[in-house]
This record gives C-alpha cells, sequence and structure tokens, in this order.
C-alpha cells in the first residue's frame, strides 16, 4: 500500500493555488466535475475511446468572456483502456491534480494498482475500496478480520441481512438473494433469487447456460436472506475539516434509489404474464441503469445517523485514518423502518449524478445552497486549502 507518508510529500510539491480534480469518465463522473466547476476547479476526466463523447462533446466546458456557459469537463483525455490512466500518473503531478474515485475508477484501473502503483493523491479512502468486493480481501493482513463491507458492519453494530452457508439452508429460510458478479461485465450483477434448494439448482444452471454467471463464481457466491422492503442508498459525507474545526464531520447529503434492467420492466407486467415468460425471460437481471431521488420519512433519520455513526467508527477502528468525504451505505428498509445495510461504497455513490446541480435535499438544507456529493467534494478539498489542511483528505 502507498503510504500516506508518500502521498503528503507529494502534495506539498503541489502548487495550492492550482489545484485541479480529476475522474474517470464513467459512473458519477458528471456529479464530481460538476461539482468543482461550482466550486471554481479546473477538470479533467480520463475517457475510455468510444465511450468518450459524453465528455468530448456533449457535456464539454464550453467559455464566454472568461465566464462559464455550458458544460463541466474542462479536459476530457482519451485513452484506449481507462488502465492507461497509469500511465499518465506523471501529467497528473504535474497539473497539481487531486483524483476523485468512484467504481469504475476501481474496477477498471485495478485494486492492486491502485493501492501500491498509482502515486497520484486520491480524495477519499485507498485503503477501503478493495473490500467493496465481497470476501474480496480475506481474512490476514493488516486489517485483521475484516474481509469485507459485511466484516466492517458486523463489527461496527449494524445490521445486515442473514447470511446462508450452504443452499441447503434455503428450504429452511425461504426467498433468498444470490449475490455474485455478472460473468461479462464485472461491473454488473449476476444476481438472482431462490425460494427453494431446487429452484437454486435450477435457476443456476440457466443463468450459466445463457452465459451471466460462472461456476466458479457461484462457489464463491454470497447467500442472505431476501428482505422485503424498500432500497435506499443514503449519500453521506464525513468531513476531517469540520472535525478539526470543532464542527460536526457527518452530514446526511441525500437519498438516491435505482432502476436495474430487467428487473424494472418484469415487474410491471401482471403476475399471470409473468408466469407465462419463456425460460429464457423468467430471470430478472439486476443491472444498474439509473437512479431517481427520494426522501426518507423524518422518523427513519435517527436510525440513518445512527448507523452512519457506527460506520464512521467502525472504519476508524480498522482503517486508520478511516473514511473520508463521500461514502454511500445501500440499504433495505424494514417493516420497523429500521434500515439494514446490504451493500457499501467507500467514495461518492453509483446514484448521485441525479444530484448533479441542483443538490441533495439534506445537504442543500444543512450548506443552505445547492450542495450535491460532487460539490461537497469539491468544497472539502477548498476548505482544504483555505486551512492549510490538504494532507487531512488525500491518500
Amino acid at each position: 500500500m502507498i503510504s500516506l507518508e508518500e502521498v503528503h510529500k507529494i502534495v506539498e510539491k503541489y502548487d495550492k493555488s492550482k489545484i485541479t480534480i480529476g475522474t474517470i469518465g464513467s459512473h458519477s463522473a458528471l456529479d464530481i466535475t460538476d461539482g468543482a466547476k461550482d466550486e471554481g476547479f479546473e477538470t479533467y476526466a480520463f475517457c475510455q475511446k468510444d465511450r468518450e463523447k459524453p465528455y468530448t462533446k456533449y457535456l464539454k466546458s464550453k467559455y464566454l468572456d472568461g465566464n462559464l456557459v455550458c458544460g463541466c469537463v474542462d479536459n476530457a483525455i482519451v485513452l484506449n483502456s481507462f488502465k492507461e490512466m497509469l500511465q499518465k500518473q506523471e501529467f497528473m503531478r504535474e497539473k497539481n491534480m487531486i483524483i476523485v474515485p468512484n467504481r469504475a475508477f476501481t474496477v477498471y484501473v485495478g485494486e492492486d494498482q491502485i493501492e501500491n502503483e498509482f502515486r497520484v493523491p486520491l480524495m477519499g479512502s485507498r485503503n477501503m475500496l478493495r473490500i467493496e468486493e465481497r470476501g474480496k480481501r480475506g481474512e490476514e493482513g493488516e486489517e485483521g478480520e475484516i474481509a469485507d463491507y459485511y466484516s466492517l458492519c458486523e463489527k461496527g453494530g449494524i445490521k445486515t441481512p442473514k447470511k446462508l452457508e450452504s443452499p441447503e439452508e434455503i428450504d429452511e429460510l425461504g426467498l433468498v438473494m444470490v449475490k455474485l458478479h455478472h460473468a461479462k461485465m464485472k461491473l454488473e450483477r449476476g444476481f438472482f433469487t431462490a425460494s427453494t434448494k431446487k429452484e437454486y439448482e435450477e435457476k443456476a444452471e440457466r443463468l450459466i447456460k445463457r452465459g451471466i454467471i460462472t461456476k466458479e463464481d457461484l462457489e464463491k457466491a454470497r447467500m442472505e436472506e431476501y428482505i422485503i422492503g424498500p432500497v435506499f442508498n443514503f449519500d453521506y459525507f464525513y468531513s476531517l475539516i469540520s472535525e478539526e474545526l470543532g464542527d460536526e464531520p457527518l452530514e446526511l447529503l441525500g437519498i438516491d434509489w435505482r432502476f436495474e434492467s430487467n428487473l424494472d420492466g418484469y415487474i410491471r407486467l401482471p403476475a399471470q404474464q409473468q408466469l407465462e415468460l419463456p425460460n429464457s425471460m423468467k430471470e430478472p437481471l439486476y443491472i444498474v441503469v439509473g437512479h431517481n431521488i427520494c426522501t426518507a420519512r423524518e422518523s427513519i433519520l435517527r436510525y440513518v445517523f445512527e448507523i452512519g455513526e457506527k460506520f464512521v467508527k467502525a472504519t476508524q477502528k480498522y482503517f486508520k485514518p478511516g473514511i473520508i468525504g463521500a461514502f454511500c451505505l445501500q440499504t433495505i428498509i424494514k417493516p420497523e423502518m429500521e434500515p439494514v445495510v446490504y451493500d457499501v461504497a467507500f467514495r461518492i455513490g453509483g446514484g448521485t449524478n441525479v444530484h448533479a446541480f441542483w443538490g441533495h435535499p439534506y445537504g442543500n438544507v444543512l450548506w443552505r445552497k445547492r450542495m450535491s456529493s460532487g460539490r461537497r467534494t469539491a468544497l472539502e478539498i477548498k476548505r482544504a486549502i483555505k486551512h492549510n489542511m490538504l494532507e487531512k483528505i488525500v491518500t
């Protein structure tokens, strides 16, 4: 792992009056770059060839008499593959760049490379990006028993869905969710549900034949109870600058929920029509294609802040210095109104583009102006520069 000391030495050489903000051109890049423009930073999006036009053409920044009038991407760097970002490190350092990681950055550049080769300051927690993968880190190493986000939540006293150890337990528990990667699109899901061991085996066989999952991934899949309830993604921000200044460091910025293909089309069909679908269409997929904004009943907010506090304390105990900046707890709300965490993002969430420009409802209320996750990230960088605390927020 690249040490904090090494990152701090890089930042010390930066011209603090010319800091720029960069990210990978995917996932939540538009929220990141839009928020950076709100706070006056020059922006860079590192794009992959054949996927670059939203950043190089349609949402590119345009200026009139030195004033920004359109777009949010000042500079789009087109690469043959996202992994070529590793070859642009010297360029990034010359531009005094701070990279804001998103999910695409972790998947396409690679966890090993980010931890050990990417010598550019990241706004956020470099040492926790890997544990977004279920069971990816393993049980050994400096993090002790923390294998993934489920382990971290368990240690922190945060409720997660009950885990099954084998398909034989399905009949006793009832409906379960089987979590594994999509065979071809590793950024996406190959999830499926089952209510019996027989259904599990039949669905798994069909999905393997269709090339949606692999037998190898199925053997490593996580099976957990299926909790029926609305799915809320809580977008938080933890500010080490506010903590240093004596202000409340934990912020709830907003809430989003997702559209999944082809699940959302499937559930619009009448039940009888669902039963009559051909076998090739009976398993809905859980590939995220978009998000929407929502708010929570105010009596639920006490639980939301409670799990946020528990999460922060757990990260500070097991992954020093703990979570930095934006993070997302993805939850299912039980009938008792208590959220159960089923997924975690240790960086800016995947649904924050829905709040770009107009801000998150709770972030707007807190800051008394438009405050998206992207803008809050840029504001934290600006505050760190102002108070000479940049080393506190980069890793």
